[in-house]
């Protein structure tokens, strides 16, 4: 017997016979034996067609919408029967994923089939480009919580970072007439907000839980008291920025569904998936990403090693919040104008994908697009006079945040010194 094997018995003698893995496999067996039925019984015989364009027209994977909430259902049941019976570790996330993707495209055979003639149809195109643009601000602020935990702070104040990021992009670049100049100012505006968060959390030792609330709380404040003074009696001259248009990619954007969706998107999209990739490698392949572990781990052993906790700490929550910043700035220079509140809880749905993601970067972005695909659901489901009431379509991004990270995620552990003042000796 292998030593995989032996650990796998080991635990489950400890744990007793209904593990976590045993658990989680019970719900989606069962999950997936409510949606073979249920949905199947609310399909109609109409084909569900998952269009390769923008449109209803173009190629098309279409399916049986009864027959296909039933044996995705049934798809999603078997993932979870492998896990109720006990498989080894190593599959556990991929026979999850089975299960979750089984009952969404079951549940997905139903309402597209059951939609009204003419709209029965869900383009692939759109909503991957739609969960990519909801997901954007997600993976800044994750991003930005990853870089703070790693480092030994917790950062709550993720939401307030974006929202003034959005605002001081908003007004700078208004009043300057340069998107540019506008994300610098992003950049700054969040970085003001961790700034604060630095100084009272490291220097003066202060609850970073509570501090990071209380920059929520000035950041909704301070922007909202300027956005009613300035902003809203004249929007022309302070709430006009200019706007980052899509940067085609050559060849790449006419990839079928993947290429108009990632290949012709904006600056914020781009650098949202260069900063994934680039503080990936810089937390695990360099000397930096060595001295941030450590710093967040144990810092005390750091410091005889001759690291300077305190200024890596001060260095790394500043550039968290300009990437919070920037991210702030992918509402107001790239979709909308600035409005009181306007990131309206997204703050917390990142330090939410910075847990389910296990604070490493590329599980962020995975769990942030998980967010962006559930709220994008949400809107094509209006769109297509879905029968589910409106109030519950808009708190799907929220219930897959509760879900993910309550009953997904098990036993995580953050970095040992997260939310750990150092006291220097």
């Amino acid at each position: 017997m292998s030593t995989m094997a032996v650990e796998d018995v080991a635990v489950a003698v400890r744990q007793g016979f209904w593990t976590r893995d045993r658990k989680v496999g019970a719900g989606a067996l069962l999950l997936g034996l409510v949606a073979a039925v249920l949905f199947g019984a609310l399909a109609t015989g109409t084909d569900a067609r998952f269009t390769l364009s923008e449109d209803a027209g173009g190629a098309a994977l279409a399916i049986n919408g009864t027959l296909g909430a039933v044996i995705f259902g049934l798809v999603a049941a078997a993932a979870g029967a492998g896990l109720l019976a006990g498989t080894s570790k190593r599959w556990f996330v991929p026979l999850l994923g089975v299960a979750v993707v089984g009952v969404v495209l079951s549940f997905l055979c139903w309402q597209v089939s059951a939609a009204p003639a003419g709209q029965n149809f869900m383009p692939l195109v759109n909503i991957v480009r739609g969960t990519f643009i909801l997901a954007l601000p997600l993976i800044f602020g994750a991003l930005a919580g990853v870089l703070c935990e790693r480092s030994g702070v917790v950062n709550v104040a993720i939401e307030g970072q974006l929202l003034m990021g959005a605002f001081a992009g908003a007004l700078v670049g208004t009043l300057a007439g340069s998107a540019w100049i506008g994300l610098i100012a992003a950049a700054l505006g969040g970085a003001l907000i961790s700034l604060l968060l630095a100084i009272f959390t490291i220097r003066y030792l202060v609850d970073q839980v509570v501090m990071g609330i209380v920059l929520n709380l000035l950041a909704l404040g301070l922007t909202g008291f300027l956005y009613e003074r300035l902003m809203q009696p004249n929007a022309a001259r302070y709430n006009q920025p200019p706007r980052f248009e899509a940067w085609p990619i050559p060849f790449l954007s006419d990839i079928p569904v993947l290429g108009p969706a990632l290949f012709r998107g904006n600056i914020f999209l781009y650098l949202a998936l260069f900063l994934v990739l680039v503080i990936h490698v810089g937390l695990f392949r360099t000397r930096w990403g060595l001295r941030t572990r450590s710093v967040g781990e144990h810092p005390t052993a750091a410091d005889t090693l001759g690291v300077k906790v305190l200024a890596l700490r001060y260095r790394n929550v500043l550039l968290a919040g300009m990437v919070a910043g920037v991210g702030g700035a992918s509402y107001t220079l790239a979709l909308y104008t600035f409005s009181k509140n306007m990131i309206g809880g997204k703050g917390f749905i990142a330090l939410a994908a910075l847990i389910f993601g296990r604070w490493s970067p590329t599980g962020a972005l995975l769990a942030a697009l998980f967010f962006g695909f559930a709220d994008q659901l949400g809107t094509y489901l209006s769109a297509i006079n879905s029968s589910i009431p409106s109030e519950f379509l808009a708190m799907l991004p929220y219930l897959a945040t509760l879900l993910a990270v309550a009953g997904l995620v098990g036993k995580v552990r953050a970095p040992a010194a997260d939310g750990k003042p150092y006291i220097k000796g």
